[in-house]
């Protein structure tokens, strides 16, 4: 079969280790390597000094990022391949056969790369995707908020209609420190939310 990629690497890549496979002419070499950072700038030094052009790992969760996101600093060309896209390695699963033979299917020119964002890109998503979980959370903490008040028959929520809001925080502390008069609640609300008060 041609050879498409003369110095190529292959990751089989886990939450604490990575095995790497390297091929070029002048052989084959595998070691494995921690996921923690020093680890992982020896794994990129270690491909460089190989001269790999190109690398390919399966998009395993979210393992795959920081090993490319230091792929990406150094310039050097990286895939990152659907496991179901290879056919098994024939035998025994290990690691090693693993890396080996995502090595293999790289050098012939075999794999596919998943699409994979930018780096600005893909930190843009994760804080989008943050930002949604905290809005989530936050509209959570209200409903529960709202649960209690009505448990306890406080019918806040029929004379204002956002009981975080300005007005409806005041009230609450107000609450919270022992305040019961309605008049006194009242007080806390502003101009347009009285006269629907009183």
């Amino acid at each position: 079969m041609k050879i498409i990629i003369e110095r190529s690497c292959g990751m089989d890549v886990h939450k604490d280790s990575v095995t790497a496979c390297i091929i070029t002419p002048e052989g084959k070499e595998i070691q494995t390597f921690s996921t923690k950072t020093i680890f992982l700038l020896q794994l990129i030094d270690w491909i460089k000094e190989h001269g790999c052009s190109h690398v390919a790992m399966e998009s395993t969760g979210v393992f795959w990022k920081p090993i490319v996101n230091l792929l990406e600093a150094e310039s050097i060309n990286f895939l990152v391949v659907n496991a179901q896209h290879m056919k098994a390695v024939p035998g025994r699963k290990t690691d090693v056969k693993d890396a080996e033979w995502i090595a293999e299917l790289l050098r012939h020119g075999l794999l596919t790369s998943s699409f994979i964002p930018d780096r600005n890109q893909r930190e843009l998503r994760e804080l989008v995707r943050y930002r949604r979980s905290l809005i989530e959370e936050r509209s959570r903490q209200h409903n529960r908020i709202q649960k209690v008040l009505e448990g306890a028959n406080i019918k806040l929520s029929s004379v204002i209609s956002d009981i975080m809001g300005v007005s409806g925080r005041e009230m609450l502390h107000a609450i919270a420190n022992g305040e019961d008069d309605p008049e006194k609640l009242a007080s806390f609300a502003r101009r347009t939310m009285k006269r629907r008060m009183i």
